[in-house]
């Protein structure tokens, strides 16, 4: 079984949300989607503005009244295989408390920006050789890293986290959601390869009010050609 964390400040609006979403995303699948924060207000569910959003996108009350917040301990975070961080500080903090994480941990949105390079072909060829399904997770994260030096960076390394909305007006809730909605679809379709499963788009494509740093995502097994040019790909060994 496949463990997956995703990780953010209080675990009350970010972090809950992408977990839910990622989880429905993988039903079928033999992984685990969990959540944590890294200053969790401890025992807390989601606030009320993404409970809303998370009903909206079609996850029911009681899985998501069922969420309390917790500390991302170095245990909790020592067993994940993957763990997906909200932003790049949450990122560096959390190889600064489990340095051996460092290969394992992306911010949500730098994961789906390099996976939604690779084809599932390419995707597969990386796990190909392996039937335990956590190596195979480690050589499909390796292969994705690798990309970094194939293609150019997003315009502004912020476009690297989804934006944090507690205490803040709806429409950053909005924004923020716009951000991670779309991340989620590229990063379960990774994470289904890895695991041996089929590629499919995932049930959490509703409409949803974007912000100026909201993108779509198609979902397409081609590599994509516009926001993020790809280089000459060097060879992965």
């Amino acid at each position: 079984m496949l463990r997956i964390l995703t990780v953010c400040t209080g675990n009350v609006c970010r972090s809950p949300l992408a977990a839910l979403l990622l989880a429905e995303s993988l039903k079928g699948t033999d992984v685990v989607v969990e959540s944590a924060g890294l200053r969790a207000l401890v025992g807390h569910p989601t606030t009320d503005e993404t409970t809303r959003l998370a009903l909206e996108h079609g996850l029911t009350s009681k899985v998501i009244s069922a969420h309390r917040a917790r500390l991302a301990s170095e245990e909790i975070l020592g067993d994940a295989d993957l763990v997906l961080a909200m932003a790049r500080e949450h990122r560096h903090a959390i190889v600064d408390l489990v340095p051996r994480r460092l290969r394992s941990t992306f911010t949500l949105r730098e994961l789906a920006r390099l996976g939604h390079e690779a084809t599932d072909a390419e995707l597969a060829e990386a796990a190909a050789g392996s039937g335990d399904p956590h190596e195979r997770l480690r050589r499909v994260l390796a292969f994705v890293s690798s990309l970094r030096g194939t293609i150019d960076p997003p315009p502004s390394a912020a476009d690297d986290d989804v934006v944090d909305p507690y205490r803040r007006p709806w429409d950053t809730y909005l924004l923020s959601t716009s951000q991670l909605v779309p991340a989620i679809a590229d990063v379960a379709r990774v994470i289904r390869v890895a695991a041996g499963g089929v590629s499919v788009a995932p049930p959490v494509a509703a409409d949803i009010a974007s912000g100026p740093q909201g993108a779509a995502t198609s979902g397409s097994t081609e590599p994509r050609v516009g926001t993020w040019a790809r280089t000459e790909r060097h060879s992965w060994n």
